[in-house]
């Protein structure tokens, strides 16, 4: 078994690494205060191929792997674990609309898609269904037209910020097997926001609900089957779940990279605090845990690139480990940097609430250890 990244891989890593050093970094606390990033961001990222990370190459995209994809994430995350959480949203719509979406669909949205002037949310959540996603009430009334969609979508990253929303809707009361996946495009009559929200992290993301009354959508919008939406959703969560514990490794690491320049800098009792055994200590098991959670991680990709039947619980296994190990790495980096960590010029705080959210979305790490749990006794 070879652990080492190809050539081709640890480019696409630097790559993305520079580039979120020069044009993320520098801005992630102004984006922060704004509370929205600039879409001139999102089209320098599509122009290194990242507004389509595993959209086909026959369709424009880069067709990467999955694993190739994490590096990615993990990277742009020592930036803002925010932007690159965000891409991550985009490109699992994109992936979704390739996948599933009819051929005058994917003409129509994914050139724009790719290159990132058409970007892309995913609306699952509803203010009644987190966890139990499957018991969603918006509903997708078909007509002579198309669709008409009514209902109310919750936490949704780029809500009135994004171009088109890839909605998870009711077809019928058959359970999940009622549920279709439509595209709604901005400025479809019927859509509109809610206001944004006040968040603990993610600040830069806006977050709003989004809200459909009577929303008229053309039947070609409809991504493959009719009740096969949940499915669609579930598989583009494996994705999903990977980057998001991507995300959570690259700002921890970032977090603990800053962590050791400053032990060497700050002095007390006549020496840099870094000599102190029991803080060493402390550093080796921050390094032995996001060392062992990026392997994991990693292994996990690998399997959802293989079609392992065993790849959506290791993607679940991944996301619960890797999210948590980021969050206790990025607590404990906070806690070395005494005061000064709680104090937003050092960039630590903002790493740790940014981090936070990563056991709730993609499902709550409770839901992660159901599904290992399930495929443990089935």
């Amino acid at each position: 078994m070879n652990f080492e990244l190809t050539d081709e891989q640890s480019a696409i890593f630097d790559m993305a690494q520079s580039f979120g050093a020069e044009h993320i970094a520098p801005n992630a606390r102004t984006w922060e205060s704004d509370g929205t990033i600039p879409k001139e961001l999102w089209t320098n990222l599509a122009g290194l191929g990242f507004g389509g990370l595993y959209v086909s190459e026959d369709r424009g995209g880069s067709g990467l792997s999955r694993l190739d994809a994490t590096l990615v994430f993990e990277a742009l995350a020592q930036s803002c674990a925010s932007v690159s959480a965000f891409l991550s949203i985009h490109n699992m719509c994109a992936r979704m609309i390739d996948a599933y979406g009819s051929d005058a669909l994917k003409d129509r949205i994914l050139p724009k898609a790719l290159t990132m002037d058409t970007i892309l949310s995913y609306c699952l959540t509803e203010p009644g269904s987190g966890s139990d996603a499957a018991a969603l009430k918006t509903k997708a009334a078909r007509d002579n037209a198309g669709y008409q969609l009514t209902g109310t979508k919750a936490f949704i990253s780029g809500g009135g910020y994004s171009d088109a929303y890839i909605v998870m809707a009711r077809t019928s009361d058959d359970g999940p097997k009622g549920i279709s996946a439509i595209v709604v495009e901005d400025g479809t009559q019927g859509l509109s926001f809610g206001g944004l929200e006040d968040k603990m992290g993610w600040r830069s993301q806006p977050t709003r609900q989004v809200q459909m009354d009577s929303c008229s959508v053309p039947a070609e919008n409809l991504l493959g089957d009719e009740g096969m939406g949940f499915k669609y959703a579930m598989a583009g969560l494996d994705g999903g779940r990977l980057n998001i514990a991507a995300c959570s490794i690259g700002a921890a690491q970032s977090a603990l990279d800053q962590t050791v320049a400053y032990m060497a800098e700050r002095k007390a009792f006549g020496k840099s605090i870094d000599q102190f055994q029991g803080l060493q200590f402390r550093l080796a098991d921050m390094e032995i845990a996001l060392q062992s959670a990026r392997t994991f991680l990693r292994q996990a990709a690998w399997k959802l690139d293989t079609g392992a039947p065993d790849a959506t619980k290791f993607c679940a296994m991944a996301k619960k480990l890797c999210t948590e190990t980021g969050s206790d790495v990025a607590d404990q980096c906070l806690q070395l940097h005494g005061g000064y960590g709680y104090l937003a010029d050092y960039g630590i705080e903002k790493i740790v609430r940014d981090l936070r959210v990563h056991q709730i979305l993609e499902g709550t790490n409770e839901i992660m250890r159901l599904i290992t749990a399930r495929h443990m006794i089935q």
